[in-house]
């Protein structure tokens, strides 16, 4: 055999297995089936995960909770013809709307039925999103909130167009829909919106996703660039058109900014790094001995207090 013929086969068994990786880094970062278990009435299934550790009980509660409340089921669909769902909860006739952002390959129910409870406890009416490629909404793949925060800006063009010109507004979002509220402000927003409750969000997509392939013990340098061409590739977008930290520079909007100060997630200092960077009217709780996503769980009160404080001046004003 010609050396020629040696030298493209051992390059191109090179690009298939370099392509092979990245596609795999696609499928374990961005892909989703979206695989929607079946459950009875009084059923509720949540990942057995240590940061759930002592309030499995209490989210369940409120999960059957918001079940039964009554609900309206409302779709948009998304700049690239995905078909997204979101059930809206009203507990008070014309009062303002959260509309709410679970988190990176979470639910709307389980991410966010204490904070409808939440929402409600501050006065407000609350429209829960299920994300792209979650819940009944279409699609295969999570972008981080770059895509999503595309979808954010679509609901509260729908809230106006459905709730009137007087309708206020606050995008709300939990970790990666922390960060997606966060992107949505670099992009045209109704002037409904009012500002944003960020609980333990990420700074930045690139650290978030280093240090989550920092914790199963792979090297993060090596992998990310594979990670951000699947990206570009299989999912159609780019890891760096947007950025959580680039973002909250330029907003305008009032930030109030939650979060854990034992979070093993997604590191607190990054809502501290979201807090210093912001020049908007901004405020930041810290819940003591918090993991991720659970700070109004450890200490309503203290949540409660500092939210309705910020959202009574903002609206009042």
């Amino acid at each position: 055999m010609e050396w020629y013929y040696i030298v493209a086969i051992v390059l191109g068994s090179i690009t298939l297995l370099l392509l092979a990786l990245t596609y795999f880094c696609f499928w374990s970062a961005f892909y989703t089936a979206n695989k929607r278990r079946p459950h009875g009435e009084e059923e509720v299934h949540l990942p057995d995960l240590p940061i759930y550790s002592g309030f499995k009980k209490q989210i369940t509660e409120d999960i059957l909770y918001v079940r039964k409340l009554p609900h309206q089921i409302f779709k948009v669909r998304s700049v690239d013809g995905l078909t997204l769902f979101a059930k809206y909860y009203q507990a008070y006739p014309d009062a303002p709307i959260e509309i709410m952002f679970h988190g990176y390959r979470g639910t709307a129910e389980r991410d966010l039925s204490t904070g409808v409870k939440r929402a409600f406890a501050c006065g407000h009416n609350a429209l829960v999103v299920d994300q792209r490629a979650s819940g009944k909404s279409q699609g295969h793949v999570i972008s981080f909130g770059i895509m999503e925060r595309y979808d954010c800006q679509t609901w509260a063009n729908f809230v106006v167009e459905k709730f009137g010109k007087n309708v206020q507004i606050w995008l709300t979002g939990i970790s990666m829909g922390a960060a997606t509220v966060i992107m949505a402000t670099e992009l045209p927003l109704p002037k409904n919106v009012l500002g944003v409750l960020a609980d333990c969000g990420y700074d930045s997509i690139e650290e978030v996703i280093k240090q989550a392939v920092r914790q199963i013990k792979l090297p993060p340098k090596l992998f990310y660039p594979f990670i951000r061409l699947g990206a570009k590739l299989f999912g159609g977008f780019d890891l760096h058109a947007s950025n959580p930290i680039n973002a909250i520079q330029n907003c305008t909007l009032p930030v109030i900014f939650f979060h854990g100060d034992r979070d093993s997630i997604v590191p607190c200092e990054m809502s501290k790094n979201l807090y210093s960077a912001c020049t908007a009217k901004k405020s930041l709780t810290i819940i003591k001995e918090a993991e991720h996503g659970v700070a109004y769980l450890i200490n309503p009160k203290l949540y409660l207090d500092k939210a309705r404080a910020f959202f009574d001046e903002i609206e009042n004003a």
